[in-house]
């Protein structure tokens, strides 16, 4: 009897004589494929809704659009401490995966932004939100293709070129998604379908460690980072095999679908050239920053620091009599010495890129005060420092989770290999569905006793089925269970806010803060159900951020939108800048970067709140309706 995907997969390819992992893909989106239909006919007859109207074959596609990018950017968890064995990097290159990652999300953003703003004309809408994500599908299907020929290649810089593509492919089908999911059926009722895809994608982010823990490392046994290294890396290939081709699947359905609208609009954009040139300046001088640390892993310090490296190993391994102390001491303090100095000197640039960000939109803010014309929605004070909130939030969001695989490897934190942390990783990009979920309970205007059974309910569902879909990939889901403990936390956080986007940014910082330093003072499983924990903080803070950035902008909402999702290049500054810092004072004390991204977060609600005020606005009546 066939008792998990795992041995449904190796049936099924034994009988048809198709690759295994191929075989297993594809039924984790057939599951995917299956749940959102389930799910939303549980939504339809539970909350009553009047979705008659829905074009349910484009939503389907659509909703699976959201999960591919949870899917992508939660296996990058796993992906990167393994190319950290594979490829012998250290923290910071590893963090790489990020950088292009999530920089190709800000590049996509920027260009459609100069593209409108040069042209008068938004070219999403001119193409239409159908052909739009058809496009970033095809891109992403690229993207793929360059992965696999990198993999062929065994080379890291072209895996990090693949990533970029497929993000760019991502960037656009961002940009068109949320309003399509609206178009797709009754306005009323758009906000559950955008929650729906936002808790689809939160899916993805759980089951995609899990996957791409298989890929890398073909069964759920555990190895060592040394066998990491004798890998071969042709099941990442079916992997993107199967990516790509339900990519060009997508974009087929969506291209050849006469019942899918094609979304066209013709409003014209409003100008920002003095935004445009700021925004482009700021990619020119993030461009200068990065390309110094990029040539020091070139440098003759480098290289000398490889060749001592080398020495002393070869002195160390030399018999016992002939060992001279000395001389390994010397070259110890020596390479220590020339290791210092190129890390300061890493780090001082990389600081340089943050400081351009944060100077980049601080000036923004003061320049637009003064003076408001050029600026568009820049112009408004609440979206300068939400594009702030936004980039940070993302950033700790992503430095969390990829940085969290390299701390298990310490001993004080179980000693796990690469091939081990997958559950840990699930766990942590699980915790974002369970808040996500808790979070579009609003959506359904539940009052009384619904609304408080639904907010307990609801994020122990998803727990469970963090737990289940882990347990039938075969993994020890037992070191977790107690988990729920946070998981109870967080609920009374969700009664604690009441749905109102700045007490629940303060309260969810707050509670990211707590966890962080918990985290920093101890070891062991409390320590790792704390830094888990800071999911839980981060998933409800997109929407808050997001509602509280764009109220009052008015014809500008569009606009300011587009510049709030240019900032996920947040994940493509911060987890690199942790992973170089944990290169100078180790993984653990890096998290310190966290704790401060929180505190910003949680100032943001103190500040917006001030400044909405003074516009007259009420934000205890503003509604988080928002999903990312």
């Amino acid at each position: 009897m066939v008792s998990s995907i795992s041995e449904l997969a190796q049936f099924l390819s034994g009988g048809i004589r198709l690759n295994y992992f191929l075989v297993q893909v594809i039924l984790i989106f057939l599951f995917v494929f299956k749940y959102v239909r389930i799910f939303d006919s549980i939504v339809t007859q539970f909350f009553n809704y009047n979705m008659t109207k829905t074009n349910y074959p484009a939503l389907y596609t659509l909703i699976t659009v959201f999960f591919f990018w949870g899917f992508i950017a939660a296996g990058n968890s796993i992906f990167i401490p393994f190319c950290k064995s594979y490829f012998s990097l250290d923290q910071f290159q590893s963090q790489l995966v990020d950088f292009a990652f999530y920089t190709a999300y800000y590049l996509g953003a920027l260009l459609l932004f100069a593209f409108g703003t040069l042209g008068g004309t938004d070219i999403v809408g001119k193409w239409g939100y159908k052909k739009s994500i058809v496009y970033g599908l095809l891109f992403s299907a690229l993207g793929a293709g360059a992965m696999i020929i990198a993999v062929q290649a065994n080379l890291y810089a072209g895996m990090l070129i693949g990533l970029f593509i497929v993000a760019l492919g991502f960037s656009l089908q961002q940009t068109a998604a949320n309003p399509f999911a609206i178009l797709l059926g009754d306005p009323k009722t758009g906000a559950s379908r955008v929650n729906l895809g936002g808790g689809i994608n939160s899916l993805g982010t759980t089951i995609g460690p899990i996957v791409v823990a298989l890929a890398l490392f073909g069964s759920a046994v555990s190895i060592t980072d040394e066998q990491i290294k004798m890998l071969e890396l042709s099941k990442v290939i079916y992997l993107y095999m199967g990516v790509g081709l339900l990519f060009i699947l997508a974009a087929g359905l969506f291209f050849f679908s006469q019942k899918v609208p094609d979304g066209i609009t013709t409003e014209p954009v409003e100008k920002a050239n003095k935004a445009l040139i700021t925004l482009t300046v700021m990619t020119v001088l993030l461009a200068i920053m990065f390309v110094p640390v990029f040539s020091s892993y070139k440098s003759a310090e480098a290289a000398e620091i490889l060749t001592l490296g080398n020495e002393i190993v070869e002195l160390n391994a030399a018999n016992s009599e002939t060992i001279n102390l000395d001389l390994i001491l010397s070259k110890e303090t020596k390479l220590a010495q020339i290791s210092k100095g190129l890390e300061n000197y890493r780090m001082s640039w990389l600081i340089g890129a943050l400081i351009t960000v944060v100077g980049g939109l601080l000036f923004s803010y003061t320049s637009a005060k003064k003076k408001q014309d050029g600026w568009g929605a820049m112009q408004y004070p609440q979206l300068v420092l939400g594009m702030l909130a936004i980039f940070t939030y993302v950033g700790v969001e992503v430095a969390i989770g990829s940085n969290l695989g390299e701390l298990l490897k310490l001993d004080s934190f179980g000693g796990l290999q690469s091939s081990e942390i997958a559950p840990y990783i699930s766990m942590y990009w699980g915790s974002l569905m369970i808040g996500r979920w808790a979070g579009a309970i609003s959506v359904f205007n539940l009052n009384g006793i619904k609304r408080t059974m639904a907010l307990i309910i609801v994020p122990i569902v998803a727990f469970g089925l963090i737990l289940g879909v882990n347990i039938l990939s075969g993994k020890d889901m037992t070191p977790l269970y107690y988990y729920v403990v946070c998981v109870f936390l967080q609920i009374g956080a969700f009664f604690f806010s009441k749905d109102k986007p700045a007490r629940t940014l303060m309260v969810f910082g707050a509670l990211g803060i707590l966890a962080m330093l918990i985290g920093l003072s101890t070891t062991g499983t409390l320590a790792i159900y704390a830094f888990l924990a800071g999911g839980l903080a981060c998933s409800i803070m997109w929407p808050a951020i997001f509602s509280l950035s764009i109220i009052g902008l008015g014809k500008y909402t569009s606009q300011g939108s587009a510049f709030l999702v240019m900032m996920i290049l947040g994940g493509g500054i911060i987890p690199p800048i942790q992973g170089k810092l944990s290169d100078l004072i180790g993984i653990h004390q890096s998290f310190i970067v966290a704790v401060v991204c929180f505190a910003y977060l949680t100032l943001f609600a103190f500040l917006v709140k001030r400044i909405l005020k003074k516009q007259n606005i009420d934000i205890d009546h503003l509604e988080i309706e928002v999903s990312h």
